[in-house]
């Protein structure tokens, strides 16, 4: 039986190990194939990375079949192709970015003045300034802001396409200045994050498994030419199933140097990749720009996100700006589902059913149902707090 397979085993699951990691391996699976041919809604693939030009496909996301037969081109993308992918102009109206960049400046230079680190997973620290959980923050510090950034139709779009409804959104902002240095190649949470002694513990389905349980991505905040360091990528590369154990290994850096891509970016476009896919940020080696981008790392409801958000005080916060926003016609009903969607908690488990029990069907209201009744029935301010409160308090252990 070939490594990787999801074939149940007569006797026992199949475990990688070192010897598993061929750099011939590896080379063969970063060939292309027919991956291009199989792009139907793509606007050009640069460096074998699909660019998709988002305001040409806004229509594309209203009407429903379009929209699946678009969300399953992504999806083969991710599994099959190149592994990662551009939204062109994600944002066309960039003002929202700006406003939001206002605020993460603002959040750097007081954290840094008040001490706090700013240490990076992949990068040593102090090199960049890191927001940890710029999600819950940028809710807290300006609603307003957070419920038109997160409105996004196409961050919704591509979160759901990997990993479903109910999905968990976390950023972190990450700032390389002038000068920064690059990050190494690596691939990303959940095995990404495992030493290499963890992750052979680990059977090979949960190597396929571990990257569908996370989306990575990142909006620019500022034009990123080449030379400003954006995201060294190396298309293919999550078709490698031992390649959470090989990413360390100097002849897979190597090669992952030699033969990475790095495609310049614009304010308010998004790249989202695998986070099987081999990358790392790259040297900023421009005199004047300060390359700023927010990293979305997207949460399976069935997984464990990486970083602790307080949603019920984030739901609070945002409640009456989305109420006042939806009345005003400024957000349509779509733009608020997905601007709650990176908000509040969308699965409902785990709670505690002596308190919270499923009436009425398999599962009790999740607090994104909560708030988009709210939304849809007009509640008061007080009445949303009250209730999503009381629901909070049944999730609880006794």
């Amino acid at each position: 039986m070939k490594h990787g397979s999801l074939n149940p085993q007569p006797a026992h699951a199949v475990w990688y190990s070192d010897a598993d990691c061929k750099l011939d391996d590896f080379v063969a699976a970063l060939a292309p194939g027919d991956a291009e041919q199989r792009l139907h809604y793509a606007a050009s693939v640069e460096r074998g990375v699909p660019v998709y030009d988002c305001p040409a496909l806004r229509g594309t996301l209203r009407v429903a079949s379009e929209r699946a037969a678009l969300l399953a081109e992504w999806v083969d993308v991710m599994l099959h192709g190149a592994g990662v992918l551009v939204l062109r102009a994600a944002y066309e109206d960039t003002a929202v970015i700006d406003a939001a960049t206002a605020i993460f400046e603002s959040i750097v230079v007081q954290e840094r003045e008040s001490g706090a680190s700013g240490a990076d997973h992949f990068a040593k620290a102090g090199a960049n300034d890191r927001i940890w959980n710029a999600l819950e923050k940028l809710c807290m510090l300006e609603p307003d802001v957070f419920a038109r950034y997160y409105a996004n139709p196409f961050i919704a779009a591509i979160s759901e396409a990997w990993l479903g409804p109910h999905y968990q959104m976390t950023s972190q902002i990450n700032v390389v200045r002038p000068g920064g240095a690059a990050q190494q190649a690596h691939r990303d949470y959940h095995l990404g994050f495992q030493t290499n002694e963890e992750a052979l513990r680990y059977p090979a389905h949960v190597h396929t498994m571990s990257p569908l349980l996370t989306l990575q991505g990142a909006v620019a905040h500022g034009d990123m030419p080449v030379e400003s360091g954006p995201t060294k990528l190396l298309p293919f590369s999550q078709r490698y199933a031992p390649g959470y154990l090989a990413w360390r290994r100097p002849e897979f850096r190597a090669h992952f140097e030699a033969h990475c891509v790095q495609l310049p970016l614009q304010k308010g476009d998004a790249v989202f990749f695998n986070p099987a896919l081999f990358h790392a940020a790259g040297d900023n080696r421009t005199a004047d720009i300060s390359r700023m981008a927010n990293l979305l790392q997207v949460s399976s409801a069935y997984g464990r996100a990486m970083e602790t958000v307080d949603r019920t005080r984030m739901s609070i916060a945002l409640y009456p700006v989305l109420r006042t926003l939806r009345a005003s016609g400024a957000l349509d009903v779509d733009e608020v589902g997905a601007a709650i969607a990176s908000c509040a908690e969308g699965y409902p488990f785990p709670t505690n059913l002596d308190t919270d029990p499923p009436v009425g069907g398999l599962a009790p209201e999740s607090q994104q149902q909560l708030m988009r009744r709210a939304i849809d029935e007009a509640w008061s301010e007080m009445a949303f707090c009250d209730a999503v409160r009381a629901q909070q308090r049944k999730r609880q252990s006794i």
